[in-house]
Parts: structure tokens; C-alpha cells; sequence
């Protein structure tokens, strides 16, 4: 029985009995999207390997087999890239010679392990968190666009790029001052796979739009940065104010701007105000008679114990994305 519950078996009775199939079909038999299906053409060299004529290129039984294969290695935990090797390496004897997309040296092998305690993670954590330590920004990178390219921007963030995060938190907490240098070199990249993944600025749109900032003397940006591109790719609109927003400029930026939503963001019990959330959450515009006040979310693992009815606090990305989503649209 194929993937999507159809009857045709045996690599998809021989890719159409030697026609090929269309690179939409090969996804939906594997469940997959077409885009991560080209993207394992692109990165990996795992397209067909021949071509059919014609300006759309088809996949043989034997590149059915070679994803299926792929998707196997990867559901098991293993890094695309180790997986597509894999893959390329187990092809039959009758399979064509293959062409194979440039790739960049692999990193050198790191004689020690990691040293963190990552606990059960995915394995995409462990080569992020050996690529930070060696500070090899290559290597870093390509890890970094490979989970979100594979994953989805959400589950990346959640379960590999955070897990990663916190460990080299962690590291450093109990090294002393060793190992900063390390969670900066992580932060910076993966800050700038963020920005290369978000789709183009939303334009404005009355009652749509969500602010997001940190509050005073607070600086840790990359939450927000993610919550930023993850709205953005459904088309929400955002601005984004960044590390330690005065107050005075807060209110004026909400003022400015209007937003269904707002997004504040404090790390440290030492920085959260629920005073300033009630504030801006008071904070209202509008021709007199339909006056509107934002719903403000607070973020952060330093606004524990200091919430109150009316400002959200969803403890992960997909709930704040939800909130801001159920706001927008109601």
C-alpha cells in the first residue's frame, strides 16, 4: 500500500512502469512537501538520477527508493546530511551513474565530545552544539538551515535549536566565565538563519499588526526574533523593537502603530513589570466611541508569578504564535 493509502506497490509499480513521476507525486508517496523533496535534490544530490527531456524531470524507481530510504535514516534521528551519504552510498547496482551537487568539506572531527548535557534531544542538537564549540561557522550554518529547512521553522526552534541553546547556557553557568564566547557564536548564526528563512515584511494592516519588544534592561532578542519570523511566514504583520525598549518609547511605538497585539518579552524575574504589561495593555486608540486597547503577551521565563487575567502568558513559540493568531483573527 503506497504512503497516502492507494494500492500500488513496489516503487510505485516501477515509477509508472518506467515513465517517471512527477516530483509532487514522489511527495505525496512519501509524505513530505515538494519543496523538501528539491531541497534534498539541491543540498544533497538526491534528484534523479537521469533526465527524461522536457522541462520537468521525472523520478525512476530507483530515486523513489533512494527517498524512501532517506525519509527511514532521517525519521531515525540521523542528520540529513548522514542520512542523504547514506543513502547515495546503499544505491543498487543497476542504479546510473549519479550526478552530485557541490558540497562544502566536512568540518574537522572533534576528538572530545560535547561536554554538555543535552539529554534526549534530536541528533541534530549534538552537531549544532559540537559545530558551536569548535566555532565553526560553516558547518554551523548548514546545520542551522538544514533543521529548519527539514523541520519547519516552529518544531526547529522547539526542539533543536532551544535545546541546543539552553545546553550551551548551561555549559557556561557552570564553567565561570569559560564558554561565552560560545552561546554569542550560536546566537549571532543562528539570529542570521532566522533573518535568511523569514519571508519579506508584512505590509501593515489595520487591527493586524503585532509589536514585539523587550522590556527595559532586558536583551535577549533571539525569542522574539523567531516569534517575529514565525508570524511573518503566515502573514501577520510585525514590528520589531528589540532589546530594552525604554518605556517612554514603548507606549509611543503602541500608540503609533495600533497593534492587535503585543509582545513583551523579559528573561529575568529582575526585568518583568506586570505594572508596565497592565500599562500597555491600557494603552488606547481610535475614534471615540470604538476606542481599542492591544491584548499584550508577556514572554518569558521572567514574567513567572507575576501574570495576571488579561495578559497571556503561552509558555512556548506554537502558543504565542496561536494567541497572536486567535487575536488577529477574531
Amino acid at each position: 500500500m503506497g504512503l497516502d493509502g492507494d494500492d500500488e506497490t513496489d516503487a510505485e509499480a516501477d515509477a509508472r512502469r518506467g515513465g517517471g513521476l512527477t516530483t509532487g507525486e514522489v511527495a505525496r508517496r512519501l509524505g513530505v512537501a515538494p519543496t523538501t523533496v528539491r531541497s534534498w535534490d539541491r543540498r544533497y544530490g538526491l534528484g534523479p538520477a537521469a533526465h527524461t527531456g522536457g522541462r520537468h524531470r521525472r523520478w525512476t524507481a530507483g530515486d523513489l527508493a533512494r527517498l524512501e530510504r532517506m525519509c527511514a535514516l532521517t525519521a531515525t534521528g540521523l542528520p540529513p546530511a548522514e542520512a542523504a551519504r547514506l543513502a547515495l552510498g546503499e544505491a543498487g547496482p543497476d542504479t546510473p551513474p549519479r550526478r552530485t551537487a557541490p558540497r562544502p568539506p566536512p568540518p574537522e572531527r572533534s576528538r572530545a565530545g560535547t561536554g554538555m548535557r543535552l539529554g534526549d534531544v534530536r541528533q541534530e542538537c549534538k552537531g549544532i552544539a559540537r559545530s558551536a564549540l569548535r566555532l565553526d561557522a560553516a558547518a554551523l550554518d548548514t546545520l542551522l538551515e538544514d533543521a529548519i529547512e527539514d523541520h519547519g521553522l516552529v518544531a526547529a526552534w522547539t526542539e533543536v535549536i532551544m535545546p541546543t541553546l539552553q545546553a550551551v547556557g548551561r555549559k557556561w553557568e557552570t564553567a565561570g566565565e569559560r564558554y561565552v564566547e560560545v552561546e554569542h557564536f550560536l546566537s549571532w548564526h543562528v539570529s542570521g538563519a532566522l533573518r535568511r528563512h523569514a519571508p519579506p515584511v508584512v505590509a501593515d494592516r489595520p487591527g493586524a499588526t503585532t509589536v514585539l519588544a523587550c522590556v527595559p534592561a532586558e536583551n535577549h532578542t533571539l525569542p522574539l526574533e523567531v516569534l517575529a519570523a514565525a508570524l511573518a511566514e503566515r502573514g501577520l504583520p510585525v514590528r520589531m523593537f528589540g532589546g530594552a525598549l525604554p518605556v517612554e518609547s514603548l507606549v509611543t511605538a503602541v500608540r503609533r502603530t495600533g497593534p492587535a497585539a503585543v509582545g513583551l518579552w523579559a528573561q529575568s524575574r529582575t526585568t518583568a513589570s506586570r505594572p508596565l504589561a497592565q500599562h500597555v495593555s491600557a494603552i488606547e486608540w481610535g475614534v471615540r466611541g470604538a476606542r481599542r486597547k492591544p491584548v499584550v503577551l508577556t514572554l518569558g521565563p521572567g514574567w513567572a508569578g507575576q501574570t495576571s487575567p488579561g495578559l497571556p502568558h503561552p509558555p512556548g513559540l506554537s502558543e504565542a504564535v496561536a494567541v497572536v493568531e486567535s487575536v488577529v483573527h477574531r
